[in-house]
Parts: structure tokens; C-alpha cells; sequence
């Protein structure tokens, strides 16, 4: 029987950092196994820690203390050029404001991150096409962010997310913008993206938004909830 490798390895990852006098101690011990194709949901109140192991698992930090396998590959101890590329290649983001660009057609903001992975532009923009077809945008793609609704932004978002064929889809408060009626045509298209193997981590502190994924991780004050 063959061995299933986890996707994400955590091994007593610790993150502290200084304020002033004082040393924040943001994680203290957390070690978790994710699978490939889990849809997890982190919830924890304000503080708990959930939003800076979301940037570690992310590669947008690194840890004080423990080690970090992602895809086989330790990043705790890389440096900033590759986590870049980690980054680039490995994780989509999707955020609670959008982070689009306003001058740029929805297809040009999906487009962006095949940039840095030295792809011509007929081929980006391709792709582009594809991935807003896949989030129900097809007949959207020359508009312009403020011509769309909350709704078609975190579309837009998602698309750009899935450009590069990501291992992890990490979305941070994706519902946190949006009216409750949007928030559930958005959850409903991560529950397609979980149908077809992605890899979704969810950070929430909406209970409601948390039962769509298969499994609840519970932080407090560092450290993960048993």
C-alpha cells in the first residue's frame, strides 16, 4: 500500500516577534499534516494566531522555530528569492479585498502572475480567457474592476488564483466584502474547485462560511485547539 505523503508538513512551528519591550509569541507549537485535496477551514478569535500561520503556510513569512514541508519541499529555511517562486508556482491567494488592479480588464488582472513565470502574452492571455470562463466570467473579461460587482471581483480574484495550477488555494476572509447572498454563490464555486482537487485552506472567523469546508482547524492563542 503506498504511503500518502501530506501535502503540507508542520513540525512545532513557532513565530515570535518583538513590540517595543516586549516578544509577541504569535505561534508557540503547531504541527499539522494537510492532504492533498482537503478543503479546511481556520477559525479563531482575533489574536489567535490563525491570519500569521495563514502567511506562513503562504510563504509570505518564515518561522522562528520548527520546519515547513510543502510539496516535499522544506521552505522554512529559504530565502526571499525562493520563496518568491514558491509563492509564484506552489499557492494562490485569494483576499478579503480583492487586490485587483483598476486600470487593467479583468482578463489582464488574471493574466498578471504568468508574467513572472516568463510566459508570452498571447498564451497569458489565453489562459486568462480560460480560467474566467472557468469562474462564470467568460462574457466579462474586458471590463474594468469598478464595472463589476463585489461578486465578479472575488471571481475575478479566484481566476487569477488558479492561474498558475496552484498546489494550495489559501483564501483569507474571501466572503469578508461581500453580502451574504454573494458569499454563497462565491462558497458554492469553492465547493466546485474542491470537487474538481484543489487544495483550499480558508481562513474565516464566520461559523456560517467555516461548515462549507470538509474539516474545522481551531486556533487560540497560538496554539491549535484539540
Amino acid at each position: 500500500m503506498v504511503e500518502i505523503q501530506p501535502l503540507i508538513v508542520l513540525k512545532d512551528i513557532r513565530r515570535s516577534y518583538k513590540l517595543g519591550d516586549q516578544v509577541v509569541h504569535a505561534l508557540r507549537s503547531i504541527t499539522l499534516n494537510i492532504n492533498k485535496g482537503e478543503y479546511i477551514a481556520l477559525m479563531g478569535p482575533s489574536g489567535s494566531g490563525k491570519s500569521t500561520l495563514m502567511n506562513l503556510i503562504g510563504c509570505l513569512d518564515t518561522p522562528s522555530g520548527g520546519t515547513y514541508f510543502l510539496n516535499n519541499k522544506e521552505v522554512s529555511n529559504m530565502d526571499d528569492d525562493e520563496l518568491s517562486t514558491i509563492r509564484n508556482e506552489e499557492i494562490g491567494f485569494i483576499f478579503q479585498t480583492f487586490n485587483l488592479l483598476p486600470r487593467m480588464t479583468a482578463q489582464e488582472n488574471v493574466a498578471l502572475p504568468l508574467i513572472y513565470s516568463g510566459i508570452g502574452k498571447a498564451a497569458r492571455m489565453e489562459r486568462a480567457a480560460k480560467a474566467l470562463a472557468d469562474v462564470g466570467l467568460g462574457d466579462r473579461m474586458n471590463h474594468r474592476p469598478n464595472e463589476l460587482s463585489g461578486g465578479q471581483r472575488q471571481r475575478v480574484a479566484v481566476a487569477r488564483a488558479l492561474i498558475n495550477n496552484p498546489s494550495i488555494l489559501l483564501a483569507d476572509e474571501p466572503t469578508g466584502n461581500l453580502d451574504s447572498k454573494t458569499s454563497t454563490e462565491i462558497m458554492g464555486l469553492f465547493a466546485e474547485l474542491h470537487k474538481k482537487g484543489n487544495t483550499i485552506i480558508l481562513v474565516t472567523h464566520e461559523e456560517d462560511i467555516a461548515q462549507h469546508a470538509e474539516k474545522v482547524i481551531r486556533m487560540r492563542d497560538g496554539n491549535l485547539e484539540n
